[in-house]
């Protein structure tokens, strides 16, 4: 199976954003993966729903939304509403895990976690298959091209682990620092879904770049 690539629309040419769309729907891009910020929960802005409405009608992949903000279930309906495909909210933020991700799957939407770098992959055990999908964030959220952070791949690794043993579907995402050479890590390590921000909008050939990742198997 090839590797699911969801571009990070964070690192877009917002002046021509309309062009970048048309890039994505053209690619071999699975998703579009949208990073919400509310300078709180990540100390840093990006934007929110008017960004979302003004895409929808354009956009032709699954929306991949990830929610790094304090309050997450505020906004369960106005997503589904948007038809996004996939809610992920934050570990770090949802100690009622559980009642959270049963209302996303309520809603029509499928349910990710995400965890930040030095939260452990163990947390999430017990909701294992309440989820459609993990995301393990391998650079500290909130802003764009840093550097990969290499224990990732060892939670990576871990989680596919947990994940086997139990017979389960749930995908693993990963956001941060992805590129060609990280990315074959990742992949051989056991994720199944890349985040590229930067290493595919600053490419000189983004439908390149995003084909390079897609080729990857495990």
């Amino acid at each position: 199976m090839n590797t699911i690539v969801s571009p990070s629309l964070l690192s877009a040419d917002f002046l021509h954003l309309e062009k970048e769309i048309e890039m994505i729907n053209n690619s071999k891009a699975q998703w579009l993966h949208i990073d919400v910020m509310d300078g709180v929960f990540v100390p840093n802005l990006s934007f929110g729903f008017p960004i979302l409405e003004a895409i929808r009608p354009i956009i032709k992949k699954p929306l991949d939304v990830h929610l790094m903000i304090v309050e997450p279930m505020k906004f369960v309906d106005q997503l589904a509403a948007l038809d996004v495909d996939t809610m992920n909210i934050h570990y770090e933020v949802s100690p009622h895990l559980h009642r959270s991700l049963t209302a996303i799957r309520k809603a029509g939407m499928k349910a990710a976690v995400t965890l930040n770098p030095h939260t452990p992959v163990c947390l999430v055990e017990d909701v294992l298959e309440e989820l459609d999908m993990v995301l393990l964030m391998s650079v500290n959220p909130g802003f764009g091209g840093q550097k990969f952070i290499d224990h990732t791949l060892e939670k990576v690794a871990k989680l596919r682990n947990m994940i086997d043993k139990r017979g389960l579907k749930t995908l693993i995402e990963v956001d941060g620092g992805v590129n060609a050479t990280t990315g074959a890590k990742l992949v051989a390590a056991g994720a199944d879904a890349l985040v590229a921000g930067s290493y595919v909008f600053g490419s000189e050939d983004p439908q390149q770049a995003i084909e390079g990742l897609y080729n990857l198997k495990r």
